[in-house]
């Protein structure tokens, strides 16, 4: 843990899929239906589940054993964000806590949004259906010209909002977000609840690693315990 992260942030900035969200099942759905429409047995969700955080990249990696550049690659890449498309938030939602969370981060009068790497033809309908519609701001991973662990999108986020980046944090599930965060000059927390992936949160180097949303709200009461009040 870094001994020198601000008294409290004046905002914090979210990932979204494995971080607010739990997203996993409707992205292992849409590889699923890939795989049974060409006559194949499902991949086991919990070999799906860890990969949710890269995307069609991390899905079809793990699916088919293709990575981009791989013959045929593009062609399952298109059909998923096809499929995905039709059925994003029939399983999705909140992780729990997160609604409190929130709540208690508008309530100390701090504001917060979303960074994510999903595209925006997906993060745009899919923020109000899973209950993110009255986030400051939503940067999604072609707002800018470059994704993140770029800082970039993150440097957006906090433009948006109005908030020096470092007056800010990053919260995120990936490797990606601890260091986009650290090069967008913001205290940053690594949330093991999400997806993770292969790399333990532990080696990240993040401010803080936390098990769960209510984790982030108790260290946001300890460093502003007037303004966050249980």
């Amino acid at each position: 843990m870094s001994p020198s992260l601000p008294a409290a942030p004046r905002a914090i900035l979210f990932d979204l899929d494995g971080t607010l969200a739990d997203t996993a099942p409707d992205l292992a759905a849409a590889v699923n239906w890939l795989r049974t429409e060409r006559g194949l047995e499902p991949t086991p969700y919990a070999v799906l589940r860890p990969t949710a955080s890269a995307g069609a990249r991390g899905m079809i990696g793990a699916a088919f054993g293709l990575a981009p550049g791989d013959e045929g690659y593009e062609e399952l890449r298109l059909a998923w964000f096809a499929r995905y498309q039709t059925a994003m938030a029939v399983e999705s939602g909140l992780f729990d806590g997160v609604p409190a969370l929130l709540a208690g981060i508008s309530d100390a009068g701090m504001t917060w949004g979303v960074v994510t790497n999903k595209p925006a033809r997906f993060t745009d309908p899919l923020i109000p259906q899973i209950g993110l519609a009255h986030a400051g701001c939503v940067v999604s991973g072609d707002t800018t010209a470059h994704a993140k662990p770029h800082p970039a999108p993150l440097l957006e986020g906090a433009r948006r909002l109005g908030v020096s980046p470092e007056h800010c944090w990053y919260v995120g599930d990936d490797l990606r977000d601890i260091e986009a965060g650290r090069a967008a000059g913001m205290a940053t927390v690594a949330c093991s609840w999400g997806y993770c992936g292969a790399v333990a949160p532990s080696t990240w180097g993040a401010d803080y690693l936390l098990d769960s949303p209510t984790a982030l709200l108790a260290v946001l009461r300890a460093l502003a315990p007037g303004a966050l009040a249980a």
